[in-house]
């Protein structure tokens, strides 16, 4: 009588960026918006880099995908937001999507790039991240997308990173300090934010390329 042997399953893959962060793809995102308060202004404009891995196990930005936002119905936008941002809302190059099509944006390539590291999810990275991650759930549930890639409620934050490796808490002073240029005319649009942070976030991160322990 032949006894039925199984075969073993065969252990998932994982990539050096999947075990570099427990099977996380930190995503750098930047977001605009019309007040501080997620559930009732609107979202203006995003902006998401993955971070990408080279051969040595390093950390570099990724391309950036970003996305103007038409205001959704029933937000609002506090005229001080405009006034810091400078936002021209009716801007004819703004070339503003509806905010679901603005999600799957910036989305899609997120997705991509997990797919890539074989990681199970996104992680978000921001300078006070969960103001941006606040407004990503809101937007999220708002639209009705339902393919959101980050972790819910979880976050890489550069204030408290910038803070431990420079003393700076302030976007600015904190790239500053990292020796990267910082050009406050560029500042509060969605894209330089999160391309600033981003090579924050890798010049950080890359002082330890491996976690203790390992």
């Amino acid at each position: 009588m032949n006894e039925h042997v199984e075969s073993p399953v065969p252990r998932p893959v994982f990539t050096p960026m999947a075990q570099r962060f427990r099977g996380f793809l930190p995503v750098v995102v930047d977001v605009e918006t019309g007040g501080f308060d997620c559930n009732r202004h609107a979202l203006l404009e995003i902006a998401a880099v993955p971070v990408e891995m080279d051969e040595n196990g390093l950390l570099y930005p990724g391309q950036t995908a970003s996305a103007h936002v038409i205001p959704a119905e029933g937000t609002e936008i506090d005229p001080k937001s405009l006034e810091i941002t400078g936002i021209v809302l009716d801007h004819p190059f703004r070339l503003a999507k509806p905010e679901r099509d603005a999600l799957e944006h910036v989305f899609a390539p997120v997705r991509a790039a997990m797919k890539k590291y074989n990681c199970q999810r996104a992680i978000l990275v921001g300078h006070n991240a969960h103001f941006d991650l606040g407004f990503i759930n809101a937007t999220v549930a708002r639209s009705g997308h339902k393919r959101n890639p980050f972790h819910p409620f979880s976050v890489f934050d550069t204030v408290t990173l910038a803070g431990m490796a420079y003393g700076q808490t302030v976007l600015a002073r904190a790239v500053q300090a990292a020796g990267f240029e910082w050009d406050a005319n560029e500042a509060h649009s969605a894209v330089y934010d999160t391309e600033q942070t981003a090579r924050l976030f890798c010049k950080i991160v890359n002082a330890w390329p491996t976690p203790l322990g390992r």
